[in-house]
């Protein structure tokens, strides 16, 4: 039988790229790139030590995964992104700063997520403002379903964090609901979480905050005993 193909989470637009963006992703993509494969990735061979792996998905256009992975040396990092001009801009980034700890997938994050990472290989998955599909038809787009909660905890190491983050509350309503009834999971709080420091606020953000739109962050971990914590209270809306 043929593979189910999941729903796609994006659309491939022709966008602009700029010079600078293409040459460094003629030139640095070989460099710092990794090519999809339908076979588990070998984090050691890639980053050439044994470090703690965190998968960013939707890296953009990349300045915020360059900014964790410079302030978190001692982690390692793999970006995915299917957008050129992201992937480029991402590349001349791990470029400038000489970011040891940080390479890029411009591929599906759900193939890389099935295909290409080991169960409980990982440390972390940051899942940043993904495409709030505000359309009510287009919801099934949403990347952050009960079939990607099952995948994404199943990939967790135990103890593994997945930080979700979006600007819109029904979105991150949403995402609350899915996280809390995948049940390899449980929320690090009761409801939504504070911004952990380490995820920086963009200059998107702080501008949404400044003419006072709010901000959801979801913090969940693989539980470690096999039995999830229950919370005690409701979500409340900040």
């Amino acid at each position: 039988m043929p593979e189910r193909r999941h729903v796609r989470s994006y659309v491939l637009r022709q966008g602009r790229i700029t010079r600078a963006q293409q040459h460094a992703y003629d030139a640095l993509y070989p460099v710092y790139g990794v090519p999809y494969a339908v076979a588990p990735l070998d984090p050691r061979a890639l980053f050439g030590r044994s470090a703690p792996l965190v998968l960013e998905i939707g890296s953009g256009m990349g300045e915020t995964s360059a900014a964790i992975a410079k302030a978190h040396p001692d982690t390692d990092y793999l970006a995915v992104e299917v957008h050129a001009p992201g992937v480029g801009s991402l590349l001349r980034l791990i470029e400038a700063e000489r970011l040891a700890n940080l390479r890029i997938v411009r591929h599906d994050a759900v193939e890389v997520l099935e295909h290409m990472i080991a169960d409980g290989a990982l440390a972390g998955i940051h899942l940043f403002f993904p495409d709030p599909w505000p359309k009510k038809r287009h919801h099934k787009r949403r990347i952050l379903q009960a079939e990607f909660a099952a995948l994404a905890a199943r990939k967790l190491a135990p103890g593994g964090i997945l930080h979700a983050a979006t600007d819109w509350q029904d979105y991150a309503e949403h995402m609350l609901a899915v996280l809390r009834a995948e049940p390899l999971l449980e929320n690090t709080v009761a409801g939504f979480a504070p911004r952990p420091e380490y995820r920086p606020l963009t200059k998107f953000e702080r501008r949404g905050l400044g003419l006072g739109h709010a901000v959801w962050d979801l913090v969940f971990r693989r539980h470690r005993s096999g039995i999830r914590a229950r919370e005690e209270t409701a979500p409340a809306a900040r």
